[in-house]
């Protein structure tokens, strides 16, 4: 048995609905550009291929909880997205299959330093500090897809403060939810544990101290948390 210098840090995990049972996080992919809308809002071309980005597994947060405004910026964007929680591991896993991979889902919150972003992309860096920040991954309870099937149509929204700022359709997504697994797995072999958050719809925009956010996915579930002072 191995002993360790320090104490081992908690497993980060997230809540499964109706259930007192969590969800281990192993490893966190995030799609970029995954509805036509938002790739053009941000003057993408929306038939580009999938790519990805990760944030570290202990960026979890559960649904109601306040975080403070995050450090190094002054433009805190929300993005809201269905998550797909991976139950069983593969590499290369044929796109046919790979519903089969997939334990669950729930909803989830990209939270990007945006204008940490914009300095990246000028000057060809990597988003790691716009994207893989503390308390950057809100997701809500999950559902296994035992009960919610998997979807592949339905309302995906976000609010804040009471009035909607994004609105979409699970159908609009450029990339459909086995192709996305399919295609993440020829980059690495997924392993039970590892959350995708699939992409999010238009409406992305700034959020600010005090702001009450909220957000669901139809057939899934919701997710809410208020963004605090900074610290």
């Amino acid at each position: 048995m191995n002993a360790f210098a320090l104490a081992t840090p908690p497993t980060a995990s997230v809540a499964i609905a109706g259930s007192s049972e969590r969800y281990p996080v192993r490893r966190i992919f995030c799609v970029g550009r995954n509805y036509a809308a938002h790739a053009r809002e941000l003057g993408n071309d929306e038939r580009d291929p999938p790519f990805f980005f990760t944030k570290p597994a202990d960026a979890v947060v559960d649904s109601g909880q306040k975080i403070p405004y995050p450090a190094l910026t002054k433009n805190l964007h929300h993005e809201i997205e269905l998550v797909a929680a991976i139950g069983k591991g593969g590499f290369r896993i044929p796109v046919a299959q790979a519903l089969d991979h997939i334990w669950g889902y729930g909803v989830g919150i990209d939270l990007t330093r945006r204008d940490l972003q914009e300095e990246a992309k000028k000057a060809a860096r990597p988003w790691d500090w716009a994207k893989a920040f503390d308390q950057s991954a809100p997701c809500g309870a999950l559902v296994p897809a035992s009960q919610s099937g998997h979807p592949r149509q339905g309302r995906i929204w976000l609010s804040v403060n009471d009035t909607v700022k994004q609105e979409g359709d699970l159908e609009e997504l450029i990339w459909p939810i086995a192709d996305i697994v399919a295609i993440c797995s020829e980059a690495v072999e997924l392993q039970p544990g590892d959350l995708i958050f699939t992409g999010t719809p238009a409406g992305v925009g700034p959020l600010v101290e005090g702001d009450r956010v909220s957000g669901g996915v139809d057939g899934i579930g919701t997710i809410e948390l208020i963004i605090g002072q900074a610290r």
